[in-house]
């Protein structure tokens, strides 16, 4: 019983895979506590589909092998972080997906993305391999095999009618809730702050030294790049919400410390904070620039009147600081790693980019455009990597 499930978890160890990320879906509930259990890979679980595309990415920049296993619909949830990260910057996206919609399906929502989806991958150039039953499943070997040679998304596509009936008494279940027990004593108010974002980027960058670090999209990968250019740097393009979920990949596959710079709108978009916490990455410093808006947009308020570190706190992340001026954050900064990480800076920022050249005379020019092309900010952050590859 299983050999279909079997063969899918042989094929992964086969290709050395070390990072599986996965969402449920009842048709491979099967595979998915296969996957669970085995000791040969780290497994990821995701709340949001869109995660495991900026986790498997950090997990192949640290030198590690990443595939997710997802339901088709979490493809059509993911669109975004698949073209505008995996593929600009030509990275290994192998996804086992569950193809929904299209064989007995019952649940009408299930159909329209569903009879669509080929269509759809067509459309955005995505390579991808149709499984309509066991005898097929080999292409899975395929599509990780092309995906790693390509550096590219290649998705297969499987019909529920390869797996067959899934008796779930036969595997033991993996989640269950474990006793906890919670103390929380929070008294902290939110000042004004002092800084702008450049301000805090600036005095962190100051600090760096062998950290790989991981920079939001937009304005504030600019700012770290006119701060403080280094090969560590991974500065983002693209992919909104997506900062925290690559710094956790990345966390995850190798020793180095790794730092990540993002915002309160990305990281409310992405709740990967529980993911995070669940996983425990000793090396993970998560620098929250909370300016209260979508900062590189027009600083359009972001939609949370709440607290970052408080939520941070209530997903389970244990180290958490919150600062407001510069000598706050230098030294908050100078005793970062005194304590094992997770760790969740929070840093109350002014809103504002750098002046624009065409603002007020005497004031401070805008930062320059990033010169460097995905592909070698790609290649220079990777060729720093290696010498701290954690064997999962």
């Amino acid at each position: 019983m299983y050999e279909t499930e079997r063969e899918v978890i042989e094929i992964l160890k086969k290709y050395n895979i070390d990072v599986v990320s996965t969402l449920p879906c009842e048709k491979i509930s099967a595979l998915l506590r296969f996957v669970a259990r085995e000791r040969a890979f780290c497994h990821v679980g995701l709340n949001r589909e869109e995660n495991g595309v900026g986790i498997s990415a950090g997990v192949y920049l640290a030198g590690g092998k990443p595939v997710m296993i997802i339901q088709s619909t979490g493809l059509g949830n993911s669109i975004n972080a698949i073209m505008s990260l995996a593929v600009i910057y030509k990275l290994p996206l192998p996804v086992i997906a569950s193809w929904r919609g299209v064989y007995r399906e019952k649940i009408e929502a299930q159909v329209p993305l569903g009879k669509a989806l080929p269509k759809v991958l067509d459309a955005l150039g995505l390579e991808y391999a149709i499984i309509e039953d066991a005898s097929q499943i080999g292409l899975v070997e395929e599509v990780i095999q092309d995906a790693f040679a390509n550096e590219r998304p290649h998705i297969a596509l499987i019909s529920p009618r390869t797996w067959g009936r899934s008796d779930d008494a036969i595997i033991e279940n993996t989640v269950s809730h474990k006793t906890r027990k919670w103390t929380l004593k929070y008294e902290k108010a939110i000042k004004a702050p002092e800084m702008r974002r450049y301000d805090a980027i600036r005095i962190i960058a100051e600090y760096l030294n062998e950290e790989a670090v991981i920079s939001n999209i937009g304005v504030p990968s600019k700012e770290l790049y006119a701060a403080k250019d280094r090969d560590l740097n991974f500065y983002m393009l693209g992919s909104l919400s997506q900062a925290s979920p690559i710094g956790l990949g990345a966390a995850l596959k190798t020793k180095r410390e790794t730092m990540v710079l993002d915002g309160d709108g990305s990281l409310l978009m992405s709740n990967i904070l529980p993911v995070v916490a669940e996983k425990k990455p000793k090396n993970l410093s998560i620098v929250c620039l909370d300016n209260g808006t979508w900062g590189s947009t027009g600083d359009q308020p972001a939609p949370s009147s709440g607290d970052m570190e408080l939520i941070a706190i209530s997903a389970g992340v244990e180290n958490t600081m919150k600062v407001h001026t510069e000598e706050e954050l230098r030294s908050a900064v100078e005793r970062l790693y005194e304590e094992a990480g997770p760790r969740f800076l929070h840093v109350m920022v002014k809103p504002g980019n750098v002046l624009s050249p065409y603002s007020v005379v005497g004031q401070s020019p805008a930062v320059e455009n990033i010169k460097l092309s995905a592909e070698q900010i790609k290649k220079r952050f990777m060729d720093a990597m290696p010498q701290h590859i954690r064997i999962l």
